[in-house]
């Protein structure tokens, strides 16, 4: 027990500079021989996230936000430095069985402040190492803002990217799988037809590969496309997008776009920086070289005491989304939760991205949204409930904290996922839901169905849900992922919420609540979920991924 206490020790030592503080890292790691790595993960880590004694090593005049043990997440991806904003999640791939992910991270830079990728890998979407990072403004020259991966003709992962400070999107090449090394970045060379050089917007773009052609579009409320062949020269085409739709508002941008192959179908996924994440799902037309929608999607929605219009104010609880295509084929995404724990209108400091979400297409052609598969292996100690009846009827609903109801059980940990089955003639024009962290008299998270509306409602935010339109022989199933302060709700693989909740300590339990007639539950299955953030702690240990400065 020797060395662990002389970690704790030594990292208890104040340090005034950043040098100093990684001085301290290295021997701390020093230290610790291959026979204390268990320990220093389950003992010595956890008492640094307790009382990390000089933040400044990671966050520059900041203050990292991770005093409050709290506030680190079980399972959801979260930067390791605290005060990271924007943490838009980037350049993500599946190669040689390993899954990489890049995320913004701003940070000091030559005295003032720049922009880099962080790199993560994993082999499940769950359990995240962190990396050197590679793409930062001492090697690229610039600052990194959002853009996507690729794959070249020949195979090669690609990186293009907005160049912060440049004006220009940038292309930079992979060395190799390990994405280790990159080749030195250089901007899109942009021509009209007639091989003029020509000036377009360049922001937050996106690079794909149709047949033997790359395209390239660019950040606006009317993306430009461009097209190559050896991804240097580009020739502008015309408009990507062919037709705008109904329910999109005059002065929504199209940034942080990913477009991608979904079955028979295209699908655009994109934010606008006003109302935040969203999609398109259409066909590509080959002949006009351009995206032809059918229809519109939205994946974020607005708190009652949040904006309708702005940036700022900022209403964007899941923001700048990212996908990639796993080894078999799914198409899994993350959006960066970017206000899910502020209320004032302002981003929050922290870069946590939400749960990865598997992306499908219906036999109707609309879209799934379902939680990562690999979730269920993070499943222990189950419990099953049958056949609950709700006689007892409320008589209000609050606007905040719902109603108490009919206690269903206690939640003896901070994080669960539970999963609630109700057959569909028992929904039938029902106003029905449970409360999460209920005090039992009327106060907690409430989720809701809400026939008179068309929606459900997690929390202070309303989302379009109508059980009328499900199929007669579709049951609810409804699907929920507590870690800690942050809740995602799945409902039939149709709609997903997500929001936050400061004071999920005070009361661990589930209750049910029916109003106008009796609800009968057919089952409720709890399990409690494992962590996954042990690379997370040895990140904030040994901040590998901590850029340059200078």
């Amino acid at each position: 027990m020797i060395r662990p206490l002389l970690c704790w020790l030594i990292w208890q030592k104040r340090t005034s500079d950043q040098d100093s503080a990684e001085i301290k890292t290295a021997l701390i790691m020093k230290l610790l021989s291959t026979k204390y790595k268990r320990l220093l993960t389950l003992a010595v880590i956890p008492l640094i996230a307790l009382n990390l004694a000089d933040p400044r090593r990671v966050s520059g005049d900041e203050t990292s936000n991770f005093g409050d043990p709290e506030q680190i997440l079980n399972y959801h991806l979260m930067h390791p430095g605290g005060d990271s904003a924007p943490g838009d999640p980037n350049v993500a791939f599946y190669l040689d069985g390993v899954y990489h992910l890049h995320y913004i991270i701003s940070h000091p830079w030559k005295g003032g402040k720049s922009f880099s990728y962080v790199h993560v890998t994993s082999d499940d979407m769950l359990h995240w190492n962190w990396n050197t990072t590679k793409l930062q403004p001492a090697f690229t020259g610039h600052g990194m803002y959002s853009g996507t991966g690729f794959l070249t003709k020949e195979g090669k992962p690609a990186a293009i990217y907005h160049g912060a400070g440049s004006g220009l999107n940038q292309i930079s090449v992979a060395q190799n799988n390990a994405l280790s090394r990159w080749e030195t970045p250089y901007p899109l060379d942009v021509r009209d037809p007639k091989g003029n050089p020509m000036q377009i917007k360049h922001w937050d773009p996106d690079c794909f590969l149709i047949d033997d052609t790359y395209y390239a579009i660019s950040g606006d409320e009317s993306p430009p496309l461009l097209k190559s062949k050896d991804l240097k020269t580009w020739e502008y085409v015309g408009d990507f997008i062919s037709h705008q739709l109904p329910d999109v508002t005059k002065g929504e941008d199209i940034s942080c776009a990913n477009f991608f192959r979904l079955g028979d179908k295209w699908v655009l996924l994109c934010i606008s920086h006003m109302v935040g994440c969203r999609y398109y799902v259409g066909q590509w037309n080959s002949e006009a070289e351009q995206f032809v929608p059918e229809y519109h999607g939205r994946m974020n929605w607005r708190r009652e005491n949040q904006s309708i219009w702005g940036q700022p104010p900022w209403r964007v609880d899941l923001f700048a989304p990212e996908t990639l295509l796993t080894g078999d084929g799914r198409r899994v995404m993350w959006a960066w939760c970017a206000t899910l724990d502020r209320n004032d209108g302002n981003m929050s400091l922290k870069s946590i991205q939400s749960l990865p979400r598997e992306l499908r297409l219906a036999s109707d052609n609309m879209l799934r949204i379902s939680p990562l598969t690999e979730l269920k292996s993070l499943r222990h100690q189950h419990v099953r409930l049958k056949d609950i009846n709700l006689n007892e009827l409320s008589t209000e609903i609050r606007s905040e904290g719902g109603t108490s109801g009919k206690k269903l059980a206690d939640l003896d940990g901070s994080s669960y996922e539970i999963k609630i089955q109700i057959e569909r003639k028992e929904a039938n024009r029902k106003l029905f839901g449970v409360t999460l962290f209920s005090d039992g008299k009327g106060q907690g998270l409430p989720f809701l169905f809400r026939p008179e509306t068309g929606t459900v409602r997690l929390g202070n935010l309303e989302a379009p849900f109508d059980l009328s339109t499900l199929p007669v022989d579709e049951d609810i199933e409804l699907t929920i992922f507590i870690d800690k302060y942050v809740v995602e709700v799945f409902i039939n693989d149709r709609q997903a919420l997500i929001t936050a909740y400061p004071k999920y300590r005070e009361h661990a339990n589930i209750h049910a609540f029916t109003i106008g007639a009796p609800t009968r539950i057919k089952q409720i299955d709890l399990w409690k979920l494992k962590p996954t953030n042990q690379g997370f702690l040895e990140a904030i240990a040994n901040p590998v991924w901590t850029p340059k400065t200078k």
